[in-house]
């Protein structure tokens, strides 16, 4: 196992270089200078030229890229056109939210398409398994955004029991800052009453994002129960007499997870870039909706740097499902041996 984790992390390296080079590639084909748009139009050229030479931009690309690339590793992604501060400054405040977020939907989906999916599978062709399709079908088939404006009509107008808006209420004191998870924060801090008041928050726009998610990995798991009873290994076990509870636990549900975690992974880290559009309806302040408006204002710092961290959290995902599924299969990190 250490020796598939070195290997995975290995290439994870140039895969985060690859990244690297086709961000700063696009950063310099995309038109206009981004001297000239850092100061703006009516900047004096020696003050254009004197930052250019300052962003290294009067050096050839593959200096530039050096010397870009160095500062991106120390977390110097220059100043946002935008905010007019630090990128990473940016970063530091809107990624915990969206960071926050993701967490909460992914533990949603996770639970509950594994029991919708063991549901399906004990009571297939049945009334249960009938429904769980139809909801399935519904599901994937409902972009995020939609149920996002479906939850905030019902729970905004109609029965306004939970907010809607934001990630804490105004007459709420919020935790000091120590990892920018708000739920974190305040249980470290013992201010329970930030706790609840921004786990409500969170409610809306994670059900919003998991509900995908959640049927498709839950039809994928009642599929390949289905496929796994069939095999012959289980016809063994049940043959000794052992109880469905025990094969169900120890015999069907490790090989029947493989596919389920490598989507369930895929899922999570998409989450991350695709909550722009329910963010910006919950009135959510995360970086996925910060790098939209990055990109509508053609702020390249930082959309690189978005891009980029986004890039990371992908490979930092993959390889800890690469790691749950060689766990749940021997032979995959045993290989050839």
């Amino acid at each position: 196992m250490l020796k598939y984790i070195i290997k995975r992390l290995f290439q994870g390296i140039f895969v985060v270089i690859g990244i690297s080079i086709l961000i700063f590639i696009i950063s310099r084909v995309v038109p206009g200078d981004p001297a000239r748009m850092a100061l703006g139009p009516r900047a004096p050229q020696f003050a254009v030229d004197e930052l250019r030479k300052e962003m290294n931009l009067d050096k050839p690309l593959p200096v530039q890229y050096y010397y870009w690339f160095k500062g991106v590793i120390k977390g110097d992604f220059g100043k946002s056109l935008n905010t007019k501060r630090p990128v990473i400054t940016d970063v530091k405040e809107f990624l915990p939210a969206t960071l926050e977020l993701a967490l909460l939907s992914g533990f949603l989906f996770i639970i509950f398409a594994t029991i919708i999916g063991l549901l399906s599978a004990q009571y297939r062709d049945t009334w249960v398994d009938g429904l769980t399709r139809i909801l399935s079908y519904v599901g994937i088939a409902i972009p995020s955004f939609v149920v996002a404006v479906l939850l905030l009509l019902i729970f905004g107008y109609l029965w306004p029991v939970i907010p809607t808006l934001g990630r804490l209420s105004s007459n709420i004191t919020p935790p000091p800052t120590i990892t920018g998870l708000i739920t974190v924060d305040s249980l470290i801090t013992g201010n329970f009453a930030a706790f609840f008041d921004a786990l409500k928050h969170l409610i809306l726009p994670a059900i919003a994002l998991a509900i995908g998610p959640l049927f498709q990995e839950a039809r994928i798991l009642r599929s390949a129960l289905i496929d796994n009873i069939n095999k012959e290994y289980i016809s063994v076990v049940t043959g000794y007499g052992l109880p469905k509870g025990v094969i169900m636990r120890k015999h069907l549900l490790k090989p029947s997870f493989i596919p389920v975690v490598s989507v369930m992974g895929l899922d999570f880290a998409s989450l991350m870039g695709n909550a722009f559009l329910v963010e910006s309806i919950f009135n959510w302040p995360g970086l996925s909706r910060y790098g939209i408006n990055a990109m509508l204002n053609k702020d390249l710092n930082a959309i690189s740097a978005v891009i980029i961290i986004y890039g990371v959290i992908f490979l930092i995902v993959n390889i800890i499902v690469d790691l749950i599924i060689a766990w749940l299969d021997p032979r995959i990190r045993l290989g050839g041996e």
